[in-house]
């Protein structure tokens, strides 16, 4: 906007004041504000025309459109931020020290990869043979079967 101080402010009005006098500036500030206000009116009403326009036209579905095409063709979209991830590890790649390079930069997972689902990790199953078949033992899985090559030992 017009960068005016409060310095500036007063001197304006103390000009107003001597060339205008005291009897017609009240008018003046009333005339002013009338036309102000049937500006900004006009400019509304112009900027409701000019959507009203746009919307007949089917302008904004052609806007909404583009903007879905910018996004599709962004560069997450497309992939070309892995890409671009696994060209720099490549450029700074040693071949006569790849162990070094592999303690310092483990590998980077790709952000937009979904995330993988909790693996529960199995318990180790035991064998019990000195305890009698049916009685329950805690903190232990029984096996129920017998392996070959114990039933031929046992015949």
């Amino acid at each position: 906007m017009l960068d005016i101080g409060w310095s500036e402010l007063l001197l304006i009005g103390v000009v107003a004041l001597i060339v205008i006098g005291p009897e017609d500036l009240p008018k003046l500030f009333h005339t002013l504000g009338r036309i102000t206000a049937r500006a900004r009116s006009m400019a509304r009403e112009f900027s409701s025309a000019m959507e009203d326009a746009a919307k007949a036209s089917g302008l904004d579905d052609a806007a909404k459109s583009l903007k879905d095409v910018n996004a599709l063709g962004s560069k997450r979209a497309l992939g070309l931020d892995a890409l671009e991830r696994a060209t720099e590890r490549f450029e700074k790649w040693d071949p006569l020290n790849p162990r070094d390079e592999a303690r310092q930069a483990g590998p980077v997972p790709d952000p937009a990869a979904p995330t993988p689902a909790p693996v529960a990790e199995a318990q180790p199953q035991t064998m019990v043979a000195a305890e009698p078949p049916g009685a329950p033992v805690e903190g232990r899985r029984q096996l129920h079967a017998v392996r070959r090559s114990d039933r031929d030992q046992q015949d």
